[in-house]
C-alpha cells in the first residue's frame, strides 16, 4: 500500500505478529511440562498432493511446531493416494496414543471425497476443526476444538481490543473453514452476525452499515472503499497469489486502507495466528489425554 498524503486518513494496522508470538510461547511453556510429565504433544499432518502451496505450509507448520517443541509427523501418502490408503492412516493415527492432533492437508486428489475424509478424524484429535462433528458442537456451544483460521479472526480482533458484543458483523464467505464457524464463534460474544455469500444481492448494502467486516472468500480485491464505512473495523482473511510472488487479501488494501478505521495487513494479519494456535490445539489436546491417563491410574 502506498505512503498516505498529509492529512490521508490511514486504518490502523491489525497484525497478528505479537498475539502469535506469544500464542507459541505459551505453547512452548506448555509444550515442555507435558513432555517433561510423559506426554510429549504430538501433531501429525497427512497430505496427499502435489500441490507446492500445500507443500509450503505444511513445511512451515512442521517448522512452528519444531520451534515450539511439539513433534510433527508429516504423513505424505503422494498425489495418487486412494480414498481408502487415506482413510487407514486416518483411522491409525486414531488410535495412536502418541499422536494428540490430526490435520488433513487439502487439496486431496481427485476422487477422495474431502467431507468424508476428514469425518473420519477422532473429534478429540481434530485440532483444526474438520470433522463436521466439530462444527456442529461448535454450533451447539459445546466443546470442541473450532478452524485455527476462524477462530485466529476472533483472538485477533481480541487482542486488539475490538469489542464484538452487540456490534453488527457481516461475514462474507460461508465456507466451513472459515466463514460459517466464525459466524457462530461471533454470535457467542453476542454479535449480530450476516452471512454473505456469492448470492447476496447488492452486497454494499450489507458491509456499510457493519461495524466489522470479515472476508474469506478468496476473490482478490473484492471488497473496495465503497463496501465500507469510515469507523468499521476490516479482518481480511484471504492469501492470494499475486502476478509477483506476493500475497495479497480479498480487501483491496490501497482503498480500504484510507477508508476504514482499522485493517488486518496481508499477509502478517490473520495467517500466523492461525498457525500458532493450530499448535496452542496440539497442546490442549495433549493436556486432556495426559488427564484422561491420569483419571485411569488413579
Amino acid at each position: 500500500m502506498r505512503a498516505a498524503a498529509p492529512g490521508e486518513r490511514v486504518a490502523a494496522r491489525l497484525s497478528g505478529s505479537e498475539l502469535a508470538a506469544a500464542l507459541r510461547a505459551r505453547t512452548a511453556d506448555a509444550a515442555s511440562e507435558l513432555a517433561a510429565a510423559g506426554t510429549p504433544p504430538k501433531l501429525a499432518v497427512v497430505v496427499a498432493t502435489d500441490d507446492e502451496s500445500s507443500h509450503w505450509y505444511v513445511r512451515s507448520i512442521a517448522k512452528a511446531a519444531t520451534k515450539a517443541g511439539l513433534d510433527c509427523d508429516v504423513v505424505d501418502l503422494g498425489p495418487d493416494a486412494p480414498d481408502q490408503a487415506i482413510r487407514e492412516k486416518v483411522a491409525a493415527l486414531n488410535d495412536d496414543v502418541g499422536v494428540h492432533g490430526i490435520i488433513v492437508q487439502t487439496p486431496l486428489p481427485p476422487g477422495v471425497a474431502t467431507r468424508d475424509v476428514v469425518s473420519a478424524i477422532d473429534p478429540a484429535k481434530d485440532v483444526d476443526g474438520a470433522n463436521p462433528a466439530s462444527l456442529g458442537r461448535l454450533a451447539a456451544g459445546a466443546p470442541a476444538f473450532a478452524p485455527a483460521t476462524a477462530e485466529a479472526v476472533v483472538a485477533l480482533l481480541d487482542h486488539h481490543g475490538i469489542a464484538l458484543a452487540g456490534r453488527d458483523v457481516v461475514v462474507l464467505g460461508r465456507s466451513t473453514v472459515v466463514g460459517v464457524p466464525v459466524a457462530h464463534l461471533l454470535l457467542a460474544r453476542d454479535a449480530s452476525v450476516t452471512v454473505c455469500h456469492s448470492r447476496t444481492a447488492d452486497l454494499a448494502a450489507h458491509t456499510q452499515r457493519a461495524d466489522i467486516v470479515i472476508v474469506a472468500v478468496g476473490r482478490p480485491g473484492l471488497v473496495t472503499g465503497e463496501h465500507i464505512t469510515s469507523d468499521a473495523v476490516v479482518v481480511d482473511v484471504g492469501t492470494n497469489p499475486a502476478d509477483d510472488g506476493s500475497l495479497v487479501g480479498d480487501v483491496d488494501a490501497e482503498q480500504v486502507g484510507r477508508r476504514a478505521a482499522a485493517l488486518t495487513p496481508v499477509p502478517g494479519g490473520v495467517g500466523p495466528v492461525t498457525t500458532a494456535l493450530l499448535l496452542w490445539h496440539t497442546v490442549e489436546a495433549a493436556r486432556v489425554h495426559a488427564g484422561r491417563l491420569a483419571g485411569q491410574a488413579g
